[in-house]
């Protein structure tokens, strides 16, 4: 994935986060807005740590490899 898109998309998921965090503290619940920011902290960085899954052509590989 190109970085551009991988970066608006990161803007995308944290300020879902942050708007899911307000939210929840709005709503007077403590544990689920820590939840809300911590996992939408760990979607964006997962994002950028693991890499995309890219399958191989199986027709380019030689016979009995």
């Amino acid at each position: 994935m190109p970085s551009h898109i991988k970066f608006l998309l990161s803007l995308a998921c944290l300020a879902t986060a942050a708007c899911g965090y307000v939210f929840m503290v709005y709503l007077g619940q403590s544990g689920p807005s820590y939840a809300v920011a911590f996992l939408g902290v760990f979607a964006t960085v997962s994002m950028w740590i693991f890499p995309e899954v890219v399958k191989k052509d199986l027709k380019a590989r030689s016979p009995g490899s």
